[in-house]
């Protein structure tokens, strides 16, 4: 069962390197297209942004096609072990706001009849939105499936249940679990027509909404799991692995969203566009996307910190066995 387990995550290691090549091409054929004048610039972009915004997206995609080959490949086995955790940690908090974004927008879309657009380029062939789309929902996909297999591979005591609870409250800060609440609450309002805090009310589209529910609905997850996790008093029965899933996914969704949504809302704030405003007070969008930045790094970082502990005893515990056999 382990081996065909493997051989599985093996073969969607491949398939989230292949899934997002669509998207690589799509990306360079605009910066090219863009240079040359046969394609148009988006809207609300000057040339020059256009092609900054394009270009850390193709490095993104990069990382992402490397990220999959790392995760088959023997060379993934000789990575550091914070780079493959980081880079698997932000794209996976990308692509878990990304997958039920897209599958929500549609549903929403067919039954009100709009059609959803979040800003982009209105001239983007239809097509061509499928394609990416496809990407992004292919690479989640196996990414989910790859990952695990991976992890179970190289650091098989990361997906343990800690053999004994520990007796302390806590393990680690609260701040994060607090934080993250808080802006998961904010969002979540926002996502729920509350107006307080807006600015332009008639820039709150329906992808606005769904992508704000989803990034609050992500942070309230996280925010829950790390409580459990970190200050567990057997304040839930759920099962620890899918605690942890929670907590990773949900505190990458915060640090990379909230990441890329920061200097993008500091440039329309700075530059002023005629034409791209977003429905957010600036300044308490900035604050919130800040706080989640933070708090997506302390609750990983909680999380690696309570893993390490937990291996450390391990260690120990093999340890003073071993003393008690040679010195009975």
């Amino acid at each position: 069962m382990v081996e065909r387990w493997d051989r599985v995550g093996r073969a969607a290691a491949y398939g989230a390197a292949a899934a997002l090549v669509p998207y690589l091409v799509i990306k360079v054929s605009w910066v090219v297209g863009s240079l040359l004048g046969l394609l148009p610039v988006g809207r609300g972009f000057s040339l020059g942004g256009w092609l900054v915004l394009n270009t850390v997206t193709i490095g993104m995609a990069s990382a992402g096609i490397m990220l999959g080959l790392a995760l088959v490949r023997p060379w993934g086995m000789r990575m550091p072990g914070w780079l493959v955790g980081f880079v698997a940690w932000v794209g996976s908090g990308f692509l878990v706001s990304i997958l039920p974004f897209v599958v929500v927008s549609a549903l929403v879309n067919s039954a009100t009849g709009t059609s959803g657009g979040s800003g982009g380029d209105a001239a983007m062939p239809g097509w061509e939105a499928a394609l990416l789309q496809c990407s992004f929902v292919g690479t989640g996909i196996a990414l989910a499936i790859a990952l695990p297999a991976y992890l179970r591979r190289r650091w098989p005591h990361a997906l343990r249940r800690p053999q004994q609870p520990r007796t302390r409250t806590s393990s680690g800060p609260l701040w994060p679990a607090v934080t993250g609440g808080v802006t998961g609450l904010a969002w979540l309002y926002w996502a729920a027509g509350g107006s307080l805090g807006i600015a332009h009310f008639d820039e709150r589209t329906v992808s606005w909404h769904v992508l704000v529910g989803v990034s609050a609905c992500w942070a309230l997850a996280a925010s829950g799991a790390v409580l459990a996790i970190d200050h567990r008093r057997r304040i839930t029965r759920l099962p620890y692995l899918l605690l942890l899933a929670l907590a990773w996914l949900g505190s990458g969704s915060m640090f990379a969203w909230s990441g890329w949504r920061l200097p993008a809302t500091v440039y329309v704030a700075l530059t002023h566009p005629s034409d791209v405003s977003y429905p957010e007070n600036v300044a308490i969008a900035v604050a919130l996307h800040v706080t989640a930045v933070l708090t997506g790094a302390g609750m990983t970082q909680s999380l690696v910190r309570g893993d390490r502990r937990r291996l450390n005893g391990a260690d120990s515990a093999e340890e003073s066995a071993q003393r008690v056999d040679r010195h009975p």
